[in-house]
């Protein structure tokens, strides 16, 4: 069984090594959907709503509204300070592809019930691209 919860928000970044348009400090509507597989538990659910809510809004809220920003922009980090402007400095380029990944790895860092065997993300960065990872949660 799979359940999934979507999560949007607003955010801005560049990508430094980019020769197009993205190298340009600009912004997205972002969007992530993220599922939860497996067995039903004895209350009929896979996790409840609200947990997932618990589990992922956090994650999101620390990025709704900021500047994402690779710790090797300096140029960028140092503008943006200078600026007192909301950020969040990470350690890799933020493209789809890289937040798909965080995503995944800060969720499946979290404490999840034990019927919880799979976790799917998506990120959508605007209503016709995402980017799409899953990881299988050993459970031995």
């Amino acid at each position: 069984m799979k359940i999934a919860k979507e999560f949007r928000w607003e955010m801005g970044h560049r990508l430094q090594c980019h020769k197009g348009k993205c190298h340009n400090l600009h912004g997205h509507s972002y969007k992530l959907i993220v599922e939860f597989s497996g067995e039903i538990n004895n209350e009929g659910m896979v996790l409840d709503y609200f947990d997932v809510k618990d589990i992922v809004g956090p994650l999101v809220e620390e990025l709704d509204h900021t500047i994402i920003i690779s710790d090797q922009d300096s140029e960028l980090i140092d503008a943006i300070q200078k600026l007192k402007s909301a950020h969040v400095i990470v350690n890799f380029e933020s493209t789809a592809e890289n937040l798909c990944k965080y995503f995944l790895k800060k969720i499946s860092e979290k404490k999840l019930a034990d019927n919880v065997t799979k976790i799917k993300v998506r990120v959508c960065e605007t209503e016709n691209t995402y980017a799409e990872d899953e990881i299988c949660l050993n459970r031995n």
